[in-house]
């Protein structure tokens, strides 16, 4: 019965990370189809979103017939729990994949404003968390999540920042709003991909030590 629980649990660990690679690529490209004013790849991004979904639905239902016909120990417990956490926060972070690439499409119809303002390294950024946020999970590695939550405050101060680069570039020309707004939309979904990391790893957090640290500051 064991060696059947501990099959299970490896299949849902595989899924989630099959999940986790789809979403970085979806990430990636995003970022891709903005700076590269490239529509089609931003529409490619639009339509494989649905296969994410359907993973987060399987991977639930995978874990909730685990938990009815199991009575996992206090470790696999928690180890459910943050599968069940985890994997709609990957969902989310598709999401705001998604809408980048539908403000990218948005911005491909006016000229482009250049530069983009601080949003590749923003984006950059919030690539990295979620890479480094899925390799904590893989390596049970507490201190390489904590470093990732620690960096959310670096993704919000650029986020920052390239909120008042955009709104300089409105106050100097009316004709620049349009676009600007879009550019400032779009760097706070990257800031949304990072806090989805940053929750991610407090739960990693979580399953390694059995500590839950949201909404503290034990980090």
């Amino acid at each position: 019965m064991q060696r059947h629980f501990d099959r299970d649990i490896e299949e849902i660990k595989q899924l989630l990370l099959r999940m986790g690679g789809l979403v970085e690529q979806q990430m990636m490209d995003s970022v891709r189809a903005l700076l590269d004013r490239n529509s089609d790849l931003a529409q490619l991004v639009i339509e494989r979103d649905s296969e994410i979904d359907q993973m987060e639905l399987l991977i639930d239902q995978k874990t909730i017939e685990l938990m009815a016909v199991m009575q996992p120990a206090a470790s696999d417990l928690r180890f459910v729990a943050t599968i069940m956490k985890i994997t709609p926060e990957l969902e989310r972070i598709a999401d705001l994949a998604q809408d980048v690439c539908e403000r990218a499409i948005e911005l491909n119809r006016e000229p482009q404003l250049k530069p983009l303002s601080q949003l590749p390294l923003l984006a950059d950024n919030a690539q990295k968390m979620v890479r480094e946020s899925l390799d904590s999970f893989v390596r049970g590695d507490v201190e390489l999540a904590r470093s990732v939550i620690r960096h959310d405050d670096v993704v919000d101060q650029l986020t920052e920042d390239s909120f008042r680069s955009l709104l300089t570039y409105m106050l100097e020309n009316p004709r620049n709003i349009s676009s600007a707004i879009r550019l400032t939309f779009i760097g706070k979904y990257f800031e949304r991909m990072a806090d989805g990391a940053t929750n991610i790893c407090e739960m990693v957090v979580y399953l390694v030590e059995g500590k839950m640290i949201k909404h503290t500051h034990m980090q």
